[in-house]
C-alpha cells in the first residue's frame, strides 16, 4: 500500500504555538520501524501546482500565497507565518491527498500521513489550513477522468467548514461531517450531511451517529472514490476536541468507515486532519492505528 508524507519541510513556529507539527515525522518514523510487518510504501508526494489548486481556489488566493502577498490579516487567520516553507508544505499537503487517491483508484486504498486541511476556503485560508487539500483533490481526480463523483467523509472533530463551502450546489462531489457542534468553526457551513455531536459524546453515542450517516452518505453519493479524514481530535485527551472517544472508539470508528467503503467496491483515500492532545504519542497512537487499520483491511 502507498503512503505518502512530507514531514522533511519544517515551519518556523511562534514559541508556545500549539499546533503539533512533529506528530508527523513521528507517524512516518514509526510506520518505517514497522516496515517489515506492515506491507506499505512510503513515497514523497509532488507539489500540487497552480493549476491544480484553482480548481478549488480562486487563483488571486493562490497567488497571493505563492509570493507572500498576504495581508496580516490573512495570516491571522490561518494562525501560521508566511515563509516559503510553509508554501511549499501546503503545497505538498495537497499533492500528497492527490497521490493517495490516484493510488486508491489503482490500488483501493491509499493514504497522506499528513492533510486534512478542511478549514481552507476558496478565497482564504483558516484554522491552520492554506490550501484545502480534500477538495482540490477531488476536483483533480474528476478533472483527471479518475472518478465521476465523490464522497467526503469528515471525521475530524471539527466541521469541514471549507469544504462544504467549496463544494456547495455541486451534486458530483457529497460532504458528509460528523463533528463536534459547540467547537470550531463557530460558524457553520451546510455540508450536504451534517451530524452535530453535544459535548462530551462517547464511543457509543458517536459510533451510532456515525453508522447511520455513513449509511446514508454511501447511499446518496453513489461514488466512486471517498476520502476520509481520520481526525485524532475526537479523543477524550484531545485539548481542542470537546467529545470524549477513547482510542478504541477512534479504532472501531476508522473500521466502520473503512468497512462501509470496502463493502460498497468504493476506492478509498485516507487523510490524517487533526489531532491536539496533550501527550504527542497519543496523536501518534491513533494515527498509526489507523494506518495499520487500513493496510490490514485492503491488503
Amino acid at each position: 500500500m502507498k503512503l505518502f508524507y512530507h514531514d522533511h519541510f519544517v515551519l518556523p513556529l511562534p514559541q508556545g504555538h500549539r499546533f503539533p507539527m512533529e506528530k508527523y515525522s513521528r507517524l512516518r518514523e514509526r510506520l518505517e520501524n514497522d516496515a517489515q510487518s506492515i506491507p506499505l510504501e512510503l513515497l514523497v508526494p509532488e507539489s500540487a501546482s497552480l493549476e491544480q489548486l484553482c480548481l478549488a481556489h480562486d487563483r488571486s488566493y493562490v497567488e497571493r500565497v505563492f509570493t507572500g502577498q498576504m495581508s496580516e490579516k490573512e495570516m491571522r487567520r490561518i494562525g501560521f507565518p508566511w515563509t516559503p516553507q510553509l508554501v511549499e508544505r501546503a503545497r505538498r499537503s495537497v499533492g500528497g491527498t492527490i497521490a493517495a487517491c490516484r493510488a486508491a483508484l489503482q490500488e483501493s486504498a491509499s493514504a497522506n500521513l499528513a492533510g486534512g486541511t478542511h478549514h481552507a476556503y476558496a478565497e482564504h485560508g483558516e484554522g491552520y489550513c492554506v490550501f484545502n487539500d480534500v477538495a482540490v483533490a477531488a476536483r483533480a481526480m474528476q478533472v483527471e477522468g479518475g472518478a465521476r463523483r465523490v464522497v467526503i467523509v469528515d471525521c475530524d472533530v471539527h466541521q469541514g467548514n471549507g469544504t462544504a463551502a467549496i463544494l456547495a450546489g455541486d451534486p458530483s462531489i457529497f460532504t458528509f461531517s460528523i463533528h463536534g457542534d459547540k467547537n470550531f468553526p463557530f460558524h457553520k457551513e451546510k455540508s450536504d450531511l451534517d451530524i452535530a455531536l453535544a459535548d462530551g459524546a462517547d464511543d457509543d453515542a458517536y459510533l451510532s451517529a456515525l453508522e447511520s450517516g455513513l449509511t446514508q452518505a454511501l447511499e446518496v453519493a453513489r461514488a466512486d472514490l471517498a476520502i476520509y479524514l481520520a481526525g485524532a481530535d475526537p479523543y477524550a485527551g484531545d485539548r481542542l476536541g470537546r467529545l470524549a472517544l477513547s482510542k478504541a472508539g477512534l479504532l472501531e470508528r476508522d473500521v466502520r468507515v473503512m468497512q462501509g467503503c470496502q463493502q460498497v467496491g468504493l476506492p478509498l483515500a485516507v487523510v490524517m486532519a487533526g489531532g491536539y492532545a496533550r501527550n504527542i504519542e497519543d496523536i501518534v497512537d491513533i494515527h498509526y492505528l489507523t494506518i495499520c487499520t487500513l493496510a490490514r483491511l485492503f491488503a
